[in-house]
């Protein structure tokens, strides 16, 4: 009854406060130091001409109900300059929003600042005070930015972040380093994204009005999670929302290459695609099973009981394997979101709800696909095909995403409860020119792909803080609970040999594939921070512990089908016709070969576990020079329960893994002047193979024709005798070593120097298998290190002219030099294959680490109307990207020169109306990566294009 009657009274209260916003207006507003970027607690806020006030609470906001009107705020707190705001406009039934208030403290003589309420509207001093002071290199965008510039979600928001880059419009690049080495959360807790391979959670889901802060840290504390080097990325959705908003928005993007092209390869799909989900139109037609009849055992009776249950099964395959041409659609997305905060009594609630549609479509024309390796005679240079893969393929993805959060403040705790569910759906048609003359088998075929791809993702977060004796102790805790799915139902591969359209073994067999991945996600953590007083100055002492347990069930189903004595046309989607199947009177027709049966390494159960404890201490010894120490340590154990292909290995929930580990930290920042640091830090990281990684699992991407296979299998050549690779797949040991120098100036302006050094002890590098071209492996590789000089700054261009100010130039410049120390296996390998005149020294670059990255851009901003737009560029260097062994040659990424422009437009006095127009890759720039060997011509391995989107959108507030 009392809960009953609790959510009575909850839902009277918000209903009751749109009469009593309706009588007066709402100020709220957050106050700071100005120094440390800490929120105050305590200080008095009183409305002189009222004589009405707050006082601040732990998170340093108030609250205020007075009349409408114009009024001023004095701003009050024991050894701090006290604040006048002027001009506080008060409207009836609205709020107004006064963020990132700074308050200076004075040793002496105090005194008052005034400031007009309209100048502090448009700051993120907040932000860049905790940047300035905090522990480690930090850096970040908050909520009063979003506001101003209007960017829809978390993606486009933060690449505006010095150092970040966006790959694939998804997911966030620090420094240059790849998804091993960089990590994505929410809220502080580890979330698995919508491919669970990756370190990276897709941000553009997640609407800028939800968010309350994104960080950026690009150096190791203790009280992080040790498995990361480039940076962590921390998105922090709002508890409670600054005003009551409910906000629609619709947004579109036509590539005139990809979009309303009657070219356009689809095939149809269930009726539930529209919503990123199969209706079952795909589903197996064994149900999953194992136990099923296969070709030997029917062919002698195929009307028997089992050769009855075959011929239902064979039928029951979807006959449809090829695609046709349709006109395409250009791209669309809707998006809503409602959140505000209640005051009752000494509590306050919020709530937050979003909901994210998106359905885009790509079009990639004369895409290649190829693999080239070096000729067996030395003294040729130019690299000889293999394989060789050309044509056309669509892509139509949707997401469906919502996230609901609900928030409670007391006096002296806080507690958060949110909800998320992500569903993504991607289905691809293909049709492409195929050439071998890979070991002798020279021929030409057609070939015909389908695919589908289907991802879920639903977490929840609970979490709570607490404060103990004012701020003198701070405890924070959160349980995270997670599923994650991924379902890649019947993808489907054919391929006719010309001139005659022959199916057949040398050219391959139709194949069709299920492959499903169920995961729970696990975590719980605890931190205690202290104030304490050390070296007779202000300190802080900081403890806790975590827990992460992940559990994956992994399961491909594969089928291969003879055609037998069929004859075809070269029209896939009359393979299946009834007329061509194994039957009673054509015992020698098209039928079914299961190829999980009766092994099958693409069926295993991985887990992990991490323990993890942590302490660290900040303080200062010295007036100018703040020190940050700790250690943490994660014991961390991954179990596997699977088979090797063959079958003459097979593990039982094994240990693969047991690692214990210290990753001690230190940080070290003095304070040159007020406005400038002069940082170092010394500390150590880890980067740990992934599920897929530590496997024997052998994953094919029918598209591409290239396999994935598991860090457990060991490969040997010479007959078994020589070893290449043992099957032992280690974790990554980083230390790291940073120095910086940052200079921060007024509206947001910035400079700073960076210099970097990285070791790398048994880098994981994905390896090209010598014995099967087209296949790749995660494998340990040598030592490693990273040498780099970043330079980045913000910079009004005032310095040009005064009638500049509103234009600002951003750069972020990174210069790398990377080395890997070989194995004696790779170096002997690459001796061997070497050219004539080609010397090979015992060290290479190392891959995923581009030589450089350039980030720039200009933007002009005129808040007070609205008005943001910009014109930005990037560009990274040529990367290795995929290992050669033996004659197979390195690849390495060509630079991608993404010139992109955008523009933001609020309309209306208070902001409801925004409108946003942009164009990516203007330049027109290709997606290409290269073979590269020693004087020969670049041979593609990957070539697409992707072309120039225009983007427009627009949202609506109520």
């Amino acid at each position: 009854m009392k809960r009953t009657l609790s959510i009575l009274a909850f839902l009277l209260m918000i209903g009751m406060s749109g009469f009593t916003q309706a009588q007066n207006g709402t100020l709220r507003g957050a106050i700071y130091d100005e120094k440390t970027g800490e929120p105050l607690f305590g200080v008095s806020v009183l409305v002189k001409e009222t004589s009405t006030g707050a006082v601040t609470d732990f998170d340093g906001k108030f609250e205020i109900q007075v009349a409408p009107g114009s009024y001023t705020l004095q701003i009050s707190y024991i050894s701090y300059s006290t604040v006048e705001l002027t001009q506080v406009e008060i409207t009836s039934g609205q709020v107004t929003v006064l963020n990132d208030i700074l308050m200076k403290e004075e040793a002496e003589e105090l005194e008052t600042v005034t400031i007009s309420a309209s100048a502090i509207r448009t700051t993120e001093s907040a932000l860049m005070s905790v940047k300035r002071n905090a522990p480690n290199v930090l850096d970040g965008i908050s909520a009063s930015t979003f506001r101003q510039i209007g960017d829809g979600d978390a993606a486009s928001a933060v690449k505006r972040v010095t150092g970040v880059s966006i790959e694939g419009g998804k997911y966030v690049y620090v420094r240059g380093l790849g998804d091993r080495y960089t990590k994505t959360v929410l809220n502080g807790v580890d979330v698995p994204g919508l491919d669970p391979d990756r370190n990276a959670l897709q941000i553009d889901i997640f609407p800028t009005n939800v968010i309350d802060n994104i960080l950026v840290a690009k150096s190791f504390t203790a009280d992080l999670p040790a498995d990361f080097t480039g940076g962590v990325v921390d998105i922090e959705t709002k508890d409670f929302p600054e005003e009551k908003e409910m906000r629609l928005s619709i947004s579109g993007g036509i590539n005139p290459s990809m979009h309303f092209n009657s070219n356009y390869l689809k095939y149809d799909g269930g009726s539930t695609d529209w919503l990123g989900f199969d209706d079952g139109t795909r589903a197996i037609p064994t149900g999953g099973r194992t136990d099923i009849p296969q070709y030997a055992q029917v062919v002698g009776n195929p009307n028997g009981p089992l050769g009855q249950e075959y011929q239902s099964i064979l039928r029951g395959f979807n006959k449809t394997l090829g695609g046709y041409r349709n006109s395409s659609l250009m791209d669309f997305g809707l998006g809503f979101s409602l959140g505000n905060q209640i005051a009752k009594g000494r509590n306050t609630w919020g709530y937050n709800f979003a909901f994210t549609y998106k359905n885009e479509t790509e079009f990639y024309q004369n895409a290649e696909f190829n693999l080239f390796a070096k000729p067996a005679n030395s003294s040729e240079t130019e690299l000889e095909a293999l394989e060789r893969q050309r044509g056309d393929y669509g892509v139509n993805s949707v997401l469906l995403g919502g996230i609901a959060g609900i928030a409670l403040k007391t006096q002296s705790s806080k507690f958060k409860l949110n909800f998320l569910h992500l569903q993504n759906g991607e289905s691809k048609a293909g049709q492409f020119s195929f050439l071998n003359t890979n070991l002798g088998a020279n021929f030409e075929a057609n070939q015909y792909n389908l695919e589908y791809s289907e991802r879920g993702l639903s977490s929840i977060l609970l979490s709570g803080t607490h404060f103990l004796n004012g701020r003198a102790w701070e405890i924070n805790w959160k349980l995270a609970p997670t599923r994650s799915t991924m379902d890649d139902p019947d993808i489907r591969f054919t391929r006719f040999r010309l001139p005659n359209n022959t199916v057949g073994t040398e050219a391959g067999l139709p194949a069709r594939i299920w492959r499903s991945l169920d995961e729970i996600n696990l975590v719980g953590k605890v931190d205690l921070a202290r104030q304490i007083s050390l070296f007779q100055r202000e300190g802080k002492l900081k403890f806790g512990g975590a827990y992460v347990f992940k559990e994956r069930d992994f399961l491909i189903q594969s089928f291969q089908f003879p055609t037998g004595s069929a004859r075809f046309d070269g029209d896939p989607n009359t393979i299946l016709n009834d007329e061509n199947l194994f039957q009673q009177g054509n015992i020698n027709g098209v039928r079914y070969d299961p190829d999980f049966i009766p092994n099958n390494p693409n069926a295993f159960n991985s887990s992990i576990s991490n323990i993890a404890g942590f302490v660290s201490t900040e303080v200062n010894p010295a007036d100018k020079l703040k020190a940050v120490v700790g250690v943490r340590v994660e014991k961390y154990n991954q179990f596997y329960t699977g088979t090797n292909n063959t079958g003459t290995i097979a593990l039982d929930n094994e240990e693969v893994l047991d690692d214990l580990d210290f990753f001690p930290t230190v940080n070290l920042i003095f304070n040159i002047k007020e406005n400038q640091n002069l940082r170092l830090s010394g500390t150590r990281t880890i980067a740990r193979p992934s599920f897929k990684e530590l496997s024997y699992a052998e994953i094919l991407d029918p598209i591409t024709g290239r396999t994935f296979v598991g860090g457990l299998f060991p490969e040997t050549t010479n007959g078994g005798t020589e070893v290449l690779w043992d099957g032992n797949l280690t974790p990554t040991r980083i230390n790291n070593l940073d120095l910086r120098w940052e200079l921060f100036q007024e509206r947001g302006q910035m400079f700073s120097l960076s210099g970097f050094y990285k070791s790398f002890d048994k880098p994981i590098e994905m390896v090209q298998f010598l014995s099967d071209p087209g296949a790749f492996q995660p494998r340990n590789v040598g030592q490693g290190t990273v040498l780099g000089v970043e330079l980045e700054f913000r910079k009004a261009l005032t310095f040009i002219s005064p009638s500049l100010q509103n234009f600002q130039w951003n750069a972020n410049l990174t210069f790398t030099e990377s080395s890997i120390q070989m194995s004696e296996t790779e170096l002997r390998s690459r001796r061997l294959t070497a050219r004539e005149g080609q010397v090979i020294e015992d060290t290479r670059e190392m891959a995923g680490q581009a030589p450089y990255i350039i980030n720039t851009g200009i933007s002009y901003n005129k808040f007070e109307r609205g008005l943001e737009l910009g014109l930005f560029y990037n560009v990274q260097g040529p990367t290795l990207n995929l290992i050669g062994f033996g004659n197979r040659t390195d690849t390495f990424t060509v630079p991608f020169h993404s010139l992109n422009f955008n523009l933001n437009k609020t309309f209306g006095a208070d902001e409801r109306i925004r409108a946003n127009f942009g164009v990516d890759n203007i330049l027109n720039s290709k997606r290409q990566i290269v073979f590269s060997s020693y004087q020969a011509q670049d041979q593609f391995f990957t070539n697409l294009a992707p072309g120039t989107e225009i983007k427009f959108g627009v949202s609506f507030a109520f």
